[in-house]
């Protein structure tokens, strides 16, 4: 890409983010103390993904998804999965009409731009796999009839890390459909003291303003794919991901001829796959778009690597038996590669 399309280039994406800027501070006016989460929800919508999220309850997850959606002026929709859900619940079934005598579709709740999967591993594999075809096919079928999804479409699905009895853990290659795991922890005393605040009285019952369209986030798509992306920054990426992978190691690029991994390849049993590689692609895309800008810089990969990887890598039982986890492989990774 030349300097002069480059250019052109910065200034049509800055023109088209400018949504972006007052969408987070309505969020955060509503939000308070979850500006990372804001930040993925955000950028999973661009990406054209979807959302995993594990944390303690009472951590504004489902006040988060249901202000973006308000302030995009979409539709929302809270499923809450439980062991006797059923497919129909989710996605519809067909009505009988007496009067007309007649039977008419009646769709689920699942028809919404926005849906919050409340507790998705306490429903039957038969109920997660009717909400992860919506998800991949963006498509559901109901009494025979095959109903596309709303554009845009996100699912925020939630699990809780601390309860695990009388659940149906979602299995790797369903898991690895979401194209971020968020791990959402406390916020800190001065976020805290602002959520008392303001939600601090009996009768509180925030409500967004709608500050952008969802054509702005259709939009958005077609400008966050033509951010350019060096072969630096795309080598960059592969050696992220090759890096999981035990004993493909050697397959790095030149650069990283001195990186020290060995350490690291004990700890891993079955590293990200190329999905891991073409959503990193696409959510440093969308990092960079969101802060106005036409390429993507190692920053932008390395902000999103934790959330885009930490699903996708199974740990070794020697990982496992001293305390390991994802991140400390994903960060010891981002450590010893080169950054371009």
């Amino acid at each position: 890409m030349s300097q002069e399309e480059l250019q052109k280039l910065q200034r049509d994406i800055v023109e088209a983010s400018a949504f972006i800027r007052p969408l987070k501070t309505e969020m955060s006016r509503i939000v308070a103390g979850q500006g990372v989460l804001i930040d993925r929800l955000i950028a999973a919508m661009l990406s054209d993904g979807h959302v995993l999220l594990e944390g303690l309850p009472g951590l504004a997850k489902t006040l988060a998804v249901k202000t973006l959606a308000q302030s995009l002026d979409g539709a929302f929709a809270r499923i809450q999965f439980t062991p006797d859900l059923l497919p129909a619940d989710v996605v519809g079934t067909n009505i009988y009409n007496p009067a007309e005598h007649s039977f008419s579709v009646k769709k689920g709740p699942v028809f919404a731009n926005i849906v919050l999967a409340d507790e998705i591993n306490r429903a039957p594999a038969k109920v997660q796999s009717a909400l992860l075809e919506c998800m991949q096919e963006k498509q559901a079928t109901v009494a025979g009839q095959t109903f596309k999804m709303p554009e845009p479409f996100l699912v925020l699905a939630t699990q809780n890390p601390i309860e695990q009895e009388g659940t149906y853990p979602l299995p790797e290659a369903q898991i690895d459909r979401f194209i971020f795991k968020l791990k959402i922890d406390y916020p800190k005393r001065e976020e805290e003291r602002l959520v008392a605040e303001r939600m601090g009285h009996p009768e509180c019952t925030p409500q967004a303003m709608p500050v952008a369209k969802l054509a702005d986030i259709t939009n958005a798509r077609q400008w966050v794919d033509k951010i350019y992306m060096d072969e630096k920054i795309l080598d960059y990426i592969l050696d992220i991901v090759w890096a999981t992978r035990p004993n493909r190691r050697e397959e790095l690029s030149p650069r990283q001829s001195g990186a020290k991994l060995d350490d690291i390849a004990a700890m891993v049993e079955v590293g990200a796959s190329p999905r891991a590689t073409i959503a990193l692609v696409i959510a440093s895309k969308a990092m960079a778009f969101m802060e106005g800008r036409a390429y993507v810089v190692p920053q932008d990969v390395k902000s999103i690597a934790h959330d885009v990887l930490r699903h996708r890598i199974v740990l070794s039982y020697e990982a496992e038996a001293e305390n390991r986890t994802q991140d400390d492989i994903i960060t010891g990774i981002l450590n010893e590669l080169k950054t371009p």
